[in-house]
């Protein structure tokens, strides 16, 4: 794949000062607290990052901090003259038979407005490394990071001064990638981000938020590593299937937690997948390549539907075991916190 991503997100209008205020909201599903009495001001220029395990809340909370949902307590004001652009795990549904110019313009159009100016929508493909012939690609002939790279493409041409991205990078070859972080860093906006990716939130946050487990939700300034020094000994984020599984017995209460060490299989795990993740970007990176080249699918559409698949399923196996990695570190760093305190 070759060429440059020239992306420019359009800014709108300055929002007011004071974007997102947040006054001890709760979420509840089920009976169980998935956020529990979370306050937080948002200014404008701020760039948030949420983190924790899957199921822990990180969307929910998002989207009452957006009030695309209502809190069971609590309140959220939000500030004056905000537009609000949104991509998100689902990535916006856009018939199959669409092509990525008409995904661009709406149809009947040869031209999409970037920041006020009306671009050629060959222009704009360029910027997200699409070869000139694939205006007229329908996007059910694009590869998975193909896909991303158009949704990308939608979401950063609307007028906006929040950025709402939930799992931006899934998806990504390492070239967008890099060039979303160059942006997301330069937004003259805000941004509330969801991502798994530590590197990623490292270089594009200004705090992160992270689930504690309870529905407890903790801000920290800046990135990820940050946040870990920040604690001083870590903690584990427990899933909420775990803290159902866990939750003490009332003739359990006041009596003290058993500690443990993390087991050999764990210390094993905790070893070996970082490795494992490398291995599984770097057959991503292979994938991306073939599935980059503008004749992949006429000169092998057999070959280019399997790596397709086999793409989609490596991007899972990456995302679990990121999430694995990341439950057995927190839990290594409680249990070493633990027995430095006794």
């Amino acid at each position: 794949m070759v060429g440059l991503v020239n992306m420019a997100t359009q800014e709108a209008q300055s929002s007011g000062a004071l974007v997102i205020e947040a006054q001890r909201i709760s979420k509840s599903f089920f009976g169980s607290p998935l956020i529990r009495d979370f306050s937080m001001r948002v200014k404008r220029g701020d760039r948030v990052g949420f983190v924790g395990p899957n199921g822990a809340g990180k969307t929910t909370l998002i989207n009452l901090l957006t009030k695309q949902a209502e809190p069971d307590e609590g309140e959220v004001r939000l500030g004056s003259q905000l537009l609000v652009t949104t991509l998100d795990q689902g990535r916006a549904q856009v018939p199959p038979t669409t092509t990525l110019a008409d995904a661009l313009t709406g149809g009947g159009s040869e031209y999409v407005s970037v920041n006020g100016a009306n671009r050629h929508i060959i222009g704009y493909l360029k910027d997200f490394l699409f070869a000139p012939e694939q205006a007229r690609t329908p996007i059910d002939r694009l590869s998975g990071g193909e896909r991303g790279r158009l949704m990308l493409a939608r979401a950063l041409a609307r007028l906006s001064n929040l950025l709402v991205l939930d799992e931006p990078t899934n998806d990504l070859d390492i070239e967008t990638l890099d060039l979303l972080q160059e942006l997301l860093s330069d937004y003259p906006g805000t941004v509330l981000l969801v991502s798994h990716d530590r590197d990623f939130i490292d270089k594009v946050v200004t705090s992160v938020v992270v689930a504690e487990g309870g529905g407890r939700w903790v801000e920290y300034a800046g990135g990820y590593t940050d946040m870990l020094a920040q604690r001083g000994g870590g903690f584990f984020i427990p899933s909420p299937a775990a803290q159902k599984k866990a939750a003490p017995k009332p003739a359990d209460e006041g009596r003290p937690k058993a500690k443990r060490k993390l087991s050999f299989n764990e210390q094993t795990a905790l070893a070996m997948l970082p490795k494992r993740i490398e291995e599984l970007q770097r057959q991503l990176g292979e994938i991306e390549k073939f599935l980059g080249e503008a004749d992949a699918h006429d000169r092998d559409p057999q070959g280019f539907v399997q790596a397709s698949r086999r793409h989609g399923d490596l991007q899972a196996e990456k995302a679990a075991a990121e999430d694995e990695w990341l439950r057995l570190e927190l839990l290594r760093e409680e249990m070493e916190s633990f027995r430095s305190s006794l």
